[in-house]
C-alpha cells in the first residue's frame, strides 16, 4: 500500500555495525563482505501488514479512520483491512524469511490489538496478545531475532477522540502503560525494543502537511485536512512523543531490562547538501538538519531543542522542565536511523512571510537531488 507522497519500505537491512568498509566492485559484494555479527532482516508496520483490522478483538486506530474517511489520501485508495493478511499467514511469512537466510524481523505491535480502547482500564485483549506470542515464538523457532517497535503511527482512535492523542500530555501515561504491557507479555523473548518509528514523519506528515494519519494541518493550506494548526501542533506532538519515549525507557531499564535486552528509537533524516558553497546556503543546510534530525537528537543527548529551532519557532516550541531534560538525556541504548535520500538546501529568508508552519519555519527551501 503506497501512501500519497510517502511509501514505507518493506525490506531493510538492520545494522549492528556502523563502520563498514566495502569494495566498490559489485561483483564481489556479498554477505561475506559484511563484518561478523552484521544483521540482515526485513521490517514491517502492523497496519500495512497484519490485516484482520476488525478481527481478533482489535479496536480502531487513526489509520483505519484516515483511510476509510479520506480514501483519496492514499494513492490507490486502499486501506489496511486485509493488507497482506500477516495475521492469518504469519507462519508462511516467517518461513520465507528463513528460506531467504535472514537473521531478524522487525515488527510493530498494533496498539489496539492488545488494548482495543487504548487504555489498560479498557481491558487487555488476550487474543491479540496470543497472536504476537505465536508470531514471536515462530520467529525464534526459525532462528530469527524479533525486533519489536512499540509505536509505528497507529494511535488508538479512542485516545484521539478523548483528548487528541499526541496533542495532549495525557498520552505519555497511556503510552507508558501500553509499552509496559508489551514488556510484561513479550520481554522474556524480545531483546530488541524500539519505542517510536520515525517520530519526525508522524509529526510532520500527520500534523503539518496532513498527508498521513490523523491528517491534520492548517485550513489556509487548502489541503484535504480535518483541521489543525501547522504552526503549533507538529511541535506539541514531537514534544509528547519524546516524553513518552523517555518515560518508557525509564520503565524498561528500571523493571524489565535484562543483561541482553536493549531499547532505543528509530529516527529518520535526509542528508542536506548546500545549494551552493555560499555561507547562507551552508547555514541553511545545517538548519534543515536541525529541524529534522536535531529536533529529536538534541533533546536525547542535550536535553533541549536545537538553538536554531528555539530562535525561529519561538513560543510555539514547547519547553522541557529540568526533570524532563534529565529523563531525556541518554534515554537509549541505540539510535536507529532510516535514510532514504538527500536534498539540496537553499536559504529562503522570506519563506514563512505569511502564515506560520513547521514546513516553512526553518527558512530553508529543499529540492530533491534525484
Amino acid at each position: 500500500m503506497a501512501f500519497q507522497g510517502y511509501q514505507l519500505l518493506g525490506l531493510v537491512v538492520l545494522l549492528s555495525s556502523f563502520a563498514i568498509s566495502v569494495s566498490h566492485e559489485t561483483a564481489s559484494f556479498n554477505r561475506s563482505t559484511f563484518p561478523a555479527g552484521f544483521i540482515f532482516g526485513t521490517a514491517s508496520s502492523s497496519y500495512q501488514y497484519e490485516g484482520a483490522a476488525s478481527k481478533g478483538g482489535r479496536g480502531p486506530s487513526i489509520w483505519d479512520t484516515f483511510t476509510h474517511r479520506y480514501p483519496d489520501n492514499i494513492k490507490d485508495g486502499s486501506n489496511g483491512d486485509v493488507a497482506i493478511d500477516q495475521y492469518h499467514h504469519y507462519k508462511e511469512g516467517v518461513g520465507i524469511m528463513k528460506d531467504m537466510g535472514l537473521d531478524a524481523y522487525r515488527l510493530s505491535v498494533s496498539w489496539t490489538r492488545v488494548l482495543p480502547n487504548g487504555k489498560l482500564s479498557g481491558g487487555v485483549n488476550r487474543e491479540g496478545i496470543n497472536y504476537y506470542n505465536k508470531l514471536i515464538n515462530e520467529l525464534l523457532d526459525k532462528g530469527l531475532k524479533p525486533f519489536v517497535t512499540i509505536f509505528h503511527w497507529d494511535l488508538p482512535q479512542p485516545l484521539e477522540d478523548e483528548y487528541g492523542g499526541f496533542l495532549s500530555p495525557q498520552i505519555v501515561h497511556d503510552f507508558q502503560d501500553y509499552a509496559e504491557l508489551c514488556f510484561k507479555e513479550f520481554g522474556d523473548r524480545v531483546k530488541h525494543w524500539i519505542t517510536l518509528n520515525e517520530p519526525y514523519t508522524f509529526s510532520c506528515l500527520g500534523y503539518a502537511s496532513g498527508q498521513l494519519a490523523p491528517g491534520r494541518c492548517s485550513a489556509w493550506q487548502n489541503l484535504n485536512c480535518i483541521g489543525g494548526n501547522s504552526g503549533t501542533e507538529p511541535y506539541l506532538v514531537t514534544h509528547h512523543q519524546l516524553l513518552a519515549h523517555a518515560a518508557t525507557v525509564k520503565v524498561y531499564k528500571g523493571k524489565y531490562q535484562c543483561k541482553k535486552g536493549v531499547i532505543g528509537i528509530a529516527l529518520v533524516s535526509q542528508w542536506m547538501e548546500p545549494y551552493s558553497n555560499a555561507k547562507h546556503h551552508r547555514d541553511a543546510a545545517l538548519r534543515a538538519l536541525d529541524f529534522e534530525f536535531g529536533w529529536f537528537m538534541d533533546p536525547l543527548t542535550n536535553g533541549d531543542y536545537p538553538h536554531s529551532m528555539q530562535s525561529l519557532v519561538g513560543k510555539s516550541l514547547p519547553k522541557f522542565t529540568r526533570e524532563q531534560s534529565k529523563l531525556l538525556i541518554g534515554s537509549f541504548d541505540f539510535i536507529g536511523l532510516n535514510y532514504y535520500t538527500a536534498n539540496y538546501a537553499a536559504n529562503a529568508p522570506h519563506l514563512n512571510a505569511g502564515n506560520a508552519s513547521y514546513l516553512t519555519d526553518s527558512l530553508v527551501n529543499l529540492t530533491s537531488t534525484d
